[in-house]
């Protein structure tokens, strides 16, 4: 092949492949294409967030064994489990049930309502593949954490998260909106620093009208500043002495201590905290969660951006 029946090849390669682009181009801007919809929370965040109710959870109906229950007592995905209920309960191949372990009473420093009921955590799914009179097999579908003995099982209810939409940058000086205000009292694997992605229990619920697909922006009030606990002194003494030179002479005062108090600065130093007093409430927002659950007093939510780090115990208001 000569050079010149090379380069025309090359180029007419580069024409063939700029015409597709443009024709995949053009298809993307047809009126009433659909792209795919991104959801803000799918499979494990959807189905295993858990929640937070006073609602009553009925032990009748749980998973009584194993089929290797001899060889170990942790059961998973594709591990065939047996449930006390069969066909006299209605049950019948292929009916998929959630199971859930309820795990105590929530008590928490971060809500004024009292009692908010228990945390149930939500482990996974199974799908019944055969069926007795008095009890089915089934076969573990979805395992977001080992299943045991005993874990509850209930009907398996739809849930569809809500679409995600591209919105403005996140306003970190976002005015009040004067709707219900709450606290992230809890978050699930009971982690205390949180980020995008990561499940939260808050004390808004029915109660407030809070539904799912419910914006919450996180916040926090800058109070006295500093979580930390006790005081922290001052960086720079006020006056100092020893580094000035023997033949200058220079002055006592330090080059980065705060202002002394008064007209005539004849008072005392004002220190951090000092200055701090009587100023106008100031929050700092953190970022922004959705709703995907909600219950009486409570809702779980999906941390869908943030500013900085999130912790347990910050406030949330409906946007």
């Amino acid at each position: 092949m000569n050079r010149h029946s090379f380069f025309k090849r090359i180029a007419a390669s580069a024409l063939a492949a700029a015409s597709v682009f443009a024709v995949q181009s053009q298809a993307q801007n047809i009126p009433g294409a659909s792209a795919r919809e991104y959801r803000v929370a799918e499979g494990n965040n959807l189905y295993c967030a858990g929640y937070v109710s006073t609602a009553p959870v009925s032990p009748d109906q749980r998973i009584v064994g194993g089929y290797n229950e001899q060889d170990g007592w942790l059961y998973s995905q594709r591990n065939i489990v047996y449930l006390n209920m069969g066909s006299d309960s209605g049950v019948k191949p292929g009916d998929m049930f959630s199971v859930v372990r309820p795990r105590g009473q929530v008590k928490t420093r971060w809500t004024k309502k009292g009692d908010l009921g228990m945390y149930v955590q939500e482990i996974g799914s199974v799908e019944v593949v055969r069926v007795n009179a008095d009890h089915s097999v089934a076969k573990v579908k979805v395992s977001c954490d080992n299943f045991l003995l005993g874990d509850l099982v209930r009907p398996m209810e739809t849930r569809v998260a809500p679409v995600y939409t591209q919105r403005a940058a996140l306003d970190v000086f976002a005015a009040p909106s004067g709707k219900p205000v709450g606290r992230v009292f809890m978050a699930r694997d009971n982690l205390e620093v949180l980020g995008r992605d990561h499940i939260v229990y808050v004390d808004l619920g029915t109660d407030e009208s809070v539904s799912v697909g419910d914006r919450l922006t996180v916040f926090r009030p800058l109070g006295k500043g500093n979580p930390l606990e006790g005081e922290i002194s001052e960086a720079v003494f006020s006056k100092e002495s020893g580094y000035q030179s023997d033949q200058y002479k220079g002055s006592y005062f330090s080059n980065q201590a705060g202002r002394k108090s008064g007209e005539n600065a004849s008072g005392s130093v004002v220190t951090t905290a000092k200055a701090k007093e009587g100023r106008p409430s100031i929050r700092k927002v953190v970022g922004e969660m959705v709703v995907l659950n909600v219950k009486e007093k409570t809702a779980t939510a999906v941390i869908v951006r943030n500013a900085q780090e999130i912790h347990t115990g910050d406030y949330v208001e409906v946007q």
